[in-house]
């Protein structure tokens, strides 16, 4: 068992199509471990620092304004692999370049509106649940189908 986790967030376009059940079965299907969740409305200054990497982009300001549009869902999973399998779950950043059954492969067109965030690396992970979550929101406890998903 792994307690390795990743910070996913469903984007407004996301929270506005009425995919929050359907892309958080996908993460409990596959048997990684929810610990923290809560519908946000971000502050550009909360982006800003989120995506701080991308500042200097020329799609910047649409990015803030596309995420300022709408609530997101910040989630925390837990489990083996789960940032480099949170990618996969999600698919591709450009979603027609997206494998089918993958979140991005089946919901969405076009990369302006992927309708998800993932964390790329686990260091990145750690800082993005840093800055959406306080240490007390991220619930640690024992899932009863522990001897069911690890050896």
């Amino acid at each position: 068992m792994s307690d390795e986790r990743t910070f996913i967030m469903i984007k407004p376009d996301g929270v506005a199509r009425g995919l929050i059940s359907s892309i958080l079965g996908r993460f409990e299907q596959r048997g990684f471990k929810l610990v923290a969740i809560k519908l946000a409305k971000p502050t550009d200054s909360l982006l800003k620092e989120h995506y701080s990497d991308l500042q200097t982009k020329p799609f910047f300001p649409s990015l803030l304004t596309y995420m300022t549009s709408g609530p997101v869902l910040a989630t925390v999973w837990e489990g083996k692999d789960v940032v480099k399998q949170g990618r996969v779950i999600l698919g591709a950043t450009n979603p027609l370049a997206s494998a089918p059954g993958t979140i991005r492969g089946d919901y969405a067109l076009d990369v302006g509106r992927n309708v998800c965030h993932g964390s790329d690396s686990v260091e990145s992970a750690k800082k993005e649940i840093d800055l959406w979550f306080k240490k007390e929101e991220l619930i640690d406890y024992k899932s009863s189908l522990f001897s069911w998903i690890y050896e």
